[in-house]
């Protein structure tokens, strides 16, 4: 089986490297997981924690199956780091932008995701360099076809499992607010709130020291952004005393208010006051 290649300047993701479908049950899941961030109990631990939403019946009347479904994608995406889970409770429990939160939300979602990550960045982004900006079920199924065909996914998809994911993930993406549109989807003009932006280059600097490395890392064109346009984020957020970043020549530095993910969480949750 052939793995999709990792490519150069991006961090390692939580992921096997191998596509699954589960986007097809999955969705941005903005409402359940804010939910479930509000009933987060940061003195328990995640298997405590879940246990009492399960008994609590935070979903409603949602099916058992259905309540297993949404548990199991929220564990990806916010539970596999424990200084993230802290971080995004306290976020999700103050004064901070929804809108910020959304994109935080849709940047663990596609690091722990391989196929959510790879559709934006190798079908999405190459149609917007070429100023094209409407997408449909095909063109993703077009994609599916190609990394079936290779071996990227987990065990082979008929033609109806490749249209359901192709449907799938052009909603995830519309819910996430990559993609507009109720039925006919075009990409939207690139959002990031410089809180948010803040919130993931201290993530991703935990991970990659290197400040001329972080800028350049492939995690940004999740957003469309250019090695220029993390830089005017850089200066924009250094503006908002959110963070500090001098660049002269060869030497630039990158400071934080903060050692911690969880205590940056907060400075950002603050100062949204």
């Amino acid at each position: 089986m052939v793995k999709p290649k990792l490519r150069s300047g991006n961090l390692k993701r939580r992921s096997n490297g191998v596509y699954t479908s589960k986007i097809i049950k999955a969705g941005a899941l903005l409402a359940d997981t804010r939910s479930l961030l509000s009933h987060w109990d940061l003195s328990r631990s995640p298997g405590e924690n879940l246990a009492s939403i399960r008994r609590e019946n935070l979903f409603g009347k949602a099916s058992r199956s259905r309540v297993e479904d949404v548990l199991g994608i929220f564990r990806q995406r916010y539970l596999a780091e424990d200084s993230v889970t802290r971080a995004l409770v306290v976020l999700a429990n103050g004064t901070f932008p929804s809108a910020a939160l959304d994109r935080i939300f849709y940047f663990h979602a596609a690091r722990t995701d391989e196929l959510l990550h790879d559709v934006v960045v190798d079908v999405l982004l190459p149609r917007t360099a070429a100023g094209m900006t409407m997408i449909d079920t095909s063109d993703v199924e077009q994609a599916l076809s190609e990394w079936v065909h290779k071996g990227r996914t987990a065990a082979p998809w008929g033609d109806a499992t490749i249209r359901r994911v192709a449907q799938g993930l052009l909603a995830t993406l519309r819910d996430f607010g990559v993609l507009e549109g109720a039925v006919n989807k075009r990409i939207g003009a690139a959002y990031l709130p410089v809180e948010a932006f803040a919130y993931i280059m201290f993530y991703l600097k935990q991970h990659q020291p290197s400040v001329v490395k972080l800028i350049d890392l492939t995690d940004w064109k999740l957003f469309f952004l250019s090695t220029t346009g993390v830089e005017r984020f850089l200066f924009e957020a250094h503006q908002k005393h959110l963070l500090e970043y001098h660049a002269a020549g060869s030497v630039t530095r990158l400071t934080f208010p903060a050692s911690s993910l969880e205590e940056y969480a907060n400075v950002l949750a603050q100062r949204a006051h």
